[in-house]
């Protein structure tokens, strides 16, 4: 079951499980990346790891992943020898040749599966050729669901090993203003807590997660293997308008409505729980705990029943009553007394609560059936098409069945079904030991109604999605998308009308809410109508049968292709190098798992390695393989044997470590200096100031890890650096440009490796407009920026070195002042000292979209409270 949080399972996700037969140090995980965007609560996960074989012959690798059970997989490639393999999103019907092919070798085709409860497992492999690696991508998208006033995205992390490389990076942007951020979860404990960089804007927030391999080792249930664990990312959006807030973009909308400024309306709720011999021992323990502290919650003004069955139903009284204290504490006794036994009659039980409900019909509340059933009907009425007949009829859209299926034995289709023909949701209880958690949160998800027969219309929308709704609760979110007539945004008019009590509401607003963008990104918003389409049609097929399911399954199947979504229509086909078994992955239904064998492949792999989408590195000048290898002398000789490549990358980053960033200069611009950004502590203006173009900057320099980081200043102002360049140990020089690095080893010549090097001592991985650096526990990121069609490169400090012993314009604390005088002029006083401030602001390269903020200028001397010489250098 989900939990009373919505977790988005970016959130999603992560495991890349790389496998060799028959041993794990075969191979090596030198970098696993985890990057999900999430706007307007859709959220767009890729998952990257990049894995070498060590060997001197050819190896199998695993890639295995975990995926939230909501999400669509949208795309997943492999890049090998120069070569791009894509999955291909296909029709089931036609990738069955395929699939039935494969399981004739004795294969599993079913390559997703779930997994636990919220969690579905991705599993492919491919043979890797000595000493070459493997680039392996997935996307997957999903729209995060409100539950009591809150978001999720959970990321799991299991990669079996300790990862040199290992980053999460989540970008939140949110236009209604992000109310609040917090990080949650057995990965942010103990030393990891450390690893964890939070910025927030009124709108924006970065959460990144960057580790070291010493600490992927620390958490509660990490260890030699590295991390086994989960990051939580959890918030909320601002609610100041009842109408909500919409978004729209190339003649596409999406509407998320959750006014949360409305009184409460009283409810009648019956619970039907079953009693029967299945519910013996610890389910029928945790459903009376459960039970009693589910009654406790009742308001005064709710009216309940309550009755159990199994061949045969037992009330606890036969009518709904108010929930005062006397008649709940009646009973809690009578929920204490619940035994299993008999057999499982749901027919005649569900129809009795729906009886009680129709007789007490009250204005100004709302009503709620709600079953608690671990099997199938095995007694009485046992036709499933009758019973969802027969409790139709009886619910006769008047109020909303809510279905909770306990354990595996259910069949959950069933109860499905009949909840999603009552205007309800089902969900499984997992048995487990918080089962008894899992029924309160779920109750308390429809405890509090607060408006009823809720009509979304859109005159000038085409294309809507489900614009009714029986019930909003509070702490949950209605969300609407569709399209625009003709794309004409000043004929489209929003309003929602629906039922406080006995007061009819209408909520509108237009100008106001209704916010248009036209960035490609944006795109984004299309990408939500046809999720929440593609899922709701599926709802509607589940329910139909004849012509009219087939018109759903039809319509499903059609966008699911157009958006290459994995859906229980779709299949997509793994393509893999010539001679290797075809996989089909096929998403598994709620509670189907798979099994799977090992799948032996054979390939021969050439000379070329694909690092990232539409780019080769060449690694025939690698004697046998050396640079592969980790801990061998043989990296730093080879060195000159890497081929050269341009690129150039695009990321966003920022870390509480780093508190200087350079920034693209305010209003008033000099054309040879560069604004930088000191943060300070507590306060909510960063600290700004100037440094010439042309300097060499000390960017970091730590004597104990024999690391040295120089940065040149852009001739032109207002940009950031030409060059940045990294001495380490044994006398090894780096030099980063904006169209990759160049490698010097002791006297050798300098030669242009291309966008990855790993050694011993260094670890260089170049991204879309992103250079990852890490010498020992350092983490520093370098970002590639472009203005005016001129490109520079900001360097961000990720995680210092451990002893925190470094210096540089990197190192620098946050600052801490106070202001002391506003006018005639305002002052700040530092250490003591009273400075002479101007109110500035500044564009802030550290994080790719460059947001602008508002800052206090003072002399670069005044800012860093020493000398500027202090921070320059010579040379790089």
């Amino acid at each position: 079951m989900e939990r009373a949080v919505v977790q988005i399972t970016l959130f999603g996700l992560l495991l890349c499980l790389v496998t060799t037969l028959p041993n794990k140090d075969d191979w090596n995980i030198y970098s696993f990346h985890i990057n999900s965007t999430v706007s307007s609560r859709y959220a767009t996960t890729v998952i990257t790891s990049r894995v070498a074989n060590r060997m001197n012959e050819s190896k199998e690798i695993e890639f295995q992943v975990r995926i939230p059970k909501n999400a669509f997989i949208s795309k997943f490639t492999m890049f090998i020898d120069g070569q791009v393999y894509d999955g291909v999103v296909k029709a089931k019907e036609e990738a069955q040749q395929q699939y039935t092919k494969a399981v004739s070798r004795g294969q599993s085709a079913g390559l997703v599966s779930s997994v636990g409860r919220t969690l579905e497992e991705f599993k492919t492999s491919v043979t890797v050729a000595a000493h070459k690696k493997v680039t392996f991508e997935l996307t997957y998208e999903e729209l995060l669901k409100r539950r009591l006033g809150k978001y999720e995205l959970q990321i799991h992390a299991r990669p079996m090993q300790p990862v040199k490389d290992f980053k999460v990076d989540v970008y939140i942007h949110e236009e209604a203003g992000i109310n609040f951020i917090e990080i949650k979860g057995g990965l942010s404990t103990k030393s990891l807590a450390n690893a964890i960089t939070k910025t927030q804007t009124e709108t924006q927030a970065w959460v990144y997660f960057y580790p070291t391999e010493a600490q992927q080792r620390t958490c509660d249930s990490c260890g030699e293997k590295g991390m086994n664990g989960d990051l939580v990312i959890v918030y909320d959006v601002n609610r100041d308008l009842a109408f909500g807030d919409i978004k729209t973009s190339y003649g596409y909308f999406v509407h998320h409505f959750a006014p949360s400024s409305l009184q409460r309306i009283p409810k009648n709720v019956v619970f039907v729980i079953d009693q029967s011999g299945s519910m013996h021992g610890r389910k029928i323990t945790q459903t009376r705990i459960a039970l009693i502290h589910i009654l406790k919650d009742l308001a005064e003004d709710d009216y309940f029943g309550l009755i159990t069955f199994d061949g045969d139903i037992f009330h606890w009284k036969r009518e709904l009553v108010q929930a005062s204290k006397t008649n709940v504490n009646s009973a809690k006794e009578f929920a204490r007394g619940i035994r299993d036994r008999g057999a499982t009659d749901i027919n005649k039980a569900v129809l009795e609560g729906a009886r009680m409900l129709n007789a007490h019909p009250r204005d100004g509340s709302a009503s709620i059936l709600i079953l608690l059933t671990d099997g199938d009907p095995t007694t009485g009425e046992t036709n499933l098409e009758t019973i969802h007949s027969n409790v139709r009829r009886a619910i006769a859209d008047k109020f909303s069945l809510y279905c909770l299926g306990f354990g595996f034995d259910v069949n959950f289709e069933f109860l499905e079904k009949m909840s999603l023909q009552n205007n309800g949701v089902a969900r499984r209880i997992y048995e487990d030991s918080d089962a008894d958690l899992q029924l309160k949160g779920f109750y308390e998800e429809v405890a509090t109604p607060l408006l009823t027969n809720v009509t979304m219309m859109y005159t000038g929308g085409t294309n809507l999605t489900q614009t009714h709704f029986s019930q909003y609760y509070n702490g949950s979110e209605i969300v609407v998308a569709g399209q625009i007539t003709d794309n004409d945004i000043e004929t489209f008019t929003p309003e929602v009308v629906a039922v406080s009590g006995t007061q009819r509401l209408r909520f509108h607003d237009t100008n106001a809410t209704v916010q248009s963008t036209g960035t490609v990104t944006d795109r984004r918003i299309q990408r939500v109508w046809a999720y929440l389409t593609v899922k709701q049609l599926l709802e509607k097929e589940l329910q139909l049968s004849g012509p009219e399911k087939a018109k759903m399954k039809k319509e499903a199947l059609e966008l699911s292709l157009k958006y290459s979504f994995v859906t229980p229509l779709t299949s997509m086909v793994v393509t893999k190098p010539p001679g290797e078994n075809t996989d089909v992955l096929h998403k598994p239904k709620e509670g189907e798992t798979n099994h799977f064998k090992p799948m032996i492949p054979q390939i021969t792999a050439g000379g070329a390695v694909a690092l990232s989408p539409g780019y080769n590195l060449d690694l025939a000048d690698y004697e046998e393989g050396a640079a592969l290898m980790e801990g061998t002398e043989d990296i730093q000789e080879d060195l000159s044997g890497l081929v050269a490549a341009a690129e150039y990358y695009e990321y966003s980053i920022s870390a509480d470590s780093t508190v200087l960033h350079a920034t693209e200069a305010g209003p008033v611009a000099v054309s040879v200096f560069h604004r930088f950004l000191l943060k300070a502590e507590n306060q909510s203006l960063p600290l700004c100031f100037d440094v010439p173009g042309n300097t060499f900057v000390k960017l970091l320099h730590h004597p104990s890890e024999e690391l040295s980081v120089n940065g040149l200043l852009d001739s032109v102002g207002n940009r950031g650096f030409k060059i940045i360049g990294i001495h380490f140990k044994n006398n090894q020089y780096i030099e980063i440009d904006t169209n990759g690095i160049n490698v010097q080893a002791g006297q050798g010549v300098t030669r242009n490796p291309g966008r990855d090097l790993v050694t011993a001592d260094i670890t260089v991985l170049g991204r879309d407009k992103e250079f990852d650096v890490a010498v020992g526990d350092t983490r520093m990121v370098i970002l590639v920026h472009e203005k005016d069609g001129n490109k520079f490169l900001w360097p961000i400090l990720r995680q210092r070195p451990s002893d925190n012993r470094g210096d540089g314009i990197l190192a620098l604390k946050a600052a801490v002042y106070e202001e002391v005088q506003q006018s005639p002029s305002t002052k700040l006083k530092i250490r003591d000292q009273e400075i002479d401030v101007t109110r500035s602001s500044a564009v802030d390269f550290s994080i790719s979209i460059s947001p602008t903020l508002d800052c206090w200028f003072m002399s670069a001397e005044s800012a860093l409270q020493r000398s500027l010489d202090d921070f320059t250098v010579a040379q790089l």
